[in-house]
């Protein structure tokens, strides 16, 4: 008997082993489908999208050290803003934000869509002779005309910069070339902080006043 009762005993543990495998099989055959393996989410989530440097979408450029940190006029703060009042809160355009004071520019640039924006620094009007920049900041019509030259009526990447030409606001064409971080405007003028957000525009900042031709 003792035997009997034993055999029954390891007859009923391998029934019940066996079991789960066969509920496996019975829902195999049916139209349920198993849940993805943990490898298979794994290899999902790898092809989402990172908004890194790695895909170009970082400001660059040696003058972006310049920029504040935090606040309105950092990266962060400018991304908030249409153009025209990030440009405000950043102090190394300055002279540029008057220039768009002076010529009525500012609702124009905060409500288009879509833009580029070759914004020179301080130091890029600090090249032209003061007594030529007093002409232009006086003649409303000439100073249109040489900052509608610094906008692109799209939004420009960095790749579109490597060899392009591209017509501006003021309807005369402004080219560009180079590559990595290293850019120029029409032969003459640096991107010295590229890629830069706003709410409405891509800024790219640059060292040289661009000037119709």
């Amino acid at each position: 008997m003792n035997t009997l009762q034993i055999r029954r005993t390891a007859i009923a543990v391998a029934a019940a082993a066996l079991l789960p495998f066969s509920l496996v099989a019975c829902s195999d055959s049916g139209d349920t489908k198993a849940a993805p393996a943990a490898g298979d989410e794994a290899k999902t989530g790898a092809n989402t999208p990172v908004d890194d440097a790695s895909t170009g979408n970082e400001p660059f450029g040696p003058a972006c050290a310049g920029v504040p940190a935090e606040g309105a006029g950092s990266f962060d703060g400018m991304a908030k803003d249409p153009v025209a009042t990030a440009a405000s809160n950043n102090p190394v355009l300055s002279t540029l934000v008057a220039a768009v004071k002076q010529a009525g520019l500012v609702d124009t640039l905060n409500n288009a869509k879509d833009i580029t924006v070759f914004a020179p620094t301080n130091d890029a009007f600090a090249k032209i002779p003061k007594a030529d920049l007093d002409k232009v900041l006086a003649d409303k019509d000439t100073l249109t005309k040489i900052l509608t030259y610094h906008v692109v009526g799209q939004k420009l990447t960095p790749q579109q910069l490597e060899n392009g030409s591209f017509e501006t606001l003021q309807k005369g064409m402004v080219t560009t070339m180079g590559s990595g971080e290293a850019y120029k405007v029409n032969d003459t003028s640096n991107v010295v902080c590229g890629n830069v957000k706003t709410a409405n525009a891509n800024v790219y900042i640059v060292d040289t006043v661009l000037m119709p031709k």
